[in-house]
């Protein structure tokens, strides 16, 4: 297994005990997904243009991906651009696009030598040629990488991925390859964009809104949410931990009665037996 270090400094003693306690007292999320949301009004705050704020959320993106490579995390997603990012001014959305084609130039390597994996889901093909030449050379360049997956959601929508997938599910009836009342959950879930990737355990969303924005919604039926009012390029790997942490006091029910009620109606149900 490779090594995992920091891109800048080495991983702090304390950082390590940190991540420990955290392995120690509860299950991890296997995947983790973030709606990446702030850095406008963060570059805003500090009476700075919005690219700026972007390009600090690039050190939030590192530093996560990093964090969660260390304590073994298996998947994350990070929603980078959603199919209504189109619509904002033309000189941001240049500005975005530059900063993707130039970001995944530079970190290339570090992904490659952290074994993180990098794929995408969403419509690439609507990104400048420069920007699918740059992905598509990193996502050969770490095809062969397994510690995690690093999945960017990059013109993307939740609605958008639902419709493709009934318009394949639809072909499939049409060709008589499969009849309609064979189509079930997994089914569907199986001709989504994410199909190679289990439904993310733990949501989180940054800069206090409490929305989803369109983003896998599908996907995210049973995910625990954790919305926080720091803005994204501030979100670093401590704020990560707190998330972590809320989602290992959960019970996940997934519709079921919690592990105290199950006890009492047991109980109760004994009690009727013996009566």
């Amino acid at each position: 297994m490779k090594p995992i270090s920091l891109t800048n400094t080495e991983q702090k003693d304390s950082d390590k005990q940190l991540q420990a306690q955290l392995i120690e007292q509860g299950q991890l999320p296997e995947h983790i997904a973030i709606i990446m949301d702030g850095n406008g009004r963060w570059a805003k705050s500090r009476g700075n243009l919005r690219s700026f704020g972007h390009k600090a959320g690039v050190d939030s993106v590192r530093d996560i991906t990093e964090a969660c490579a260390q304590m073994g995390v298996k998947y994350l997603t990070l929603y980078a651009f959603s199919t209504e990012n189109w619509r904002r001014p033309k000189m941001e959305v240049n500005a975005l696009t530059r900063l993707l084609a130039s970001s995944l130039r530079k970190e290339a390597d570090n992904l490659n030598e952290n074994d993180i994996r990098l794929e995408t889901i969403g419509q690439i093909d609507r990104f400048p040629d420069k920007c699918q030449r740059e992905l598509k050379e990193v996502i050969e360049l770490t095809q062969d990488n397994s510690r995690l997956n690093l999945c960017l959601a990059l013109s993307y929508s939740g609605r958008w991925d639902i419709k493709e997938a009934v318009k394949r599910l639809a072909r499939r009836v049409k060709s008589g390859e499969i009849d309609p009342e064979d189509i079930n959950d997994e089914m569907i879930s199986c001709h989504l964009s994410t199909a190679d990737i289990p439904d993310p355990d733990l949501i989180i969303r940054t800069s206090g809104e409490y929305r989803l924005s369109n983003f896998l919604l599908w996907q995210l039926a049973y995910s625990e949410l954790y919305i926080t009012e720091t803005y994204w390029p501030d979100f670093r790997r401590k704020e990560l931990y707190k998330a972590i942490h809320s989602f290992q006091e959960r019970e996940r029910r997934f519709g079921k009665l919690s592990k105290d009620e199950q006890k009492k109606q047991a109980k109760l149900h004994v009690q009727e037996l013996t009566t």
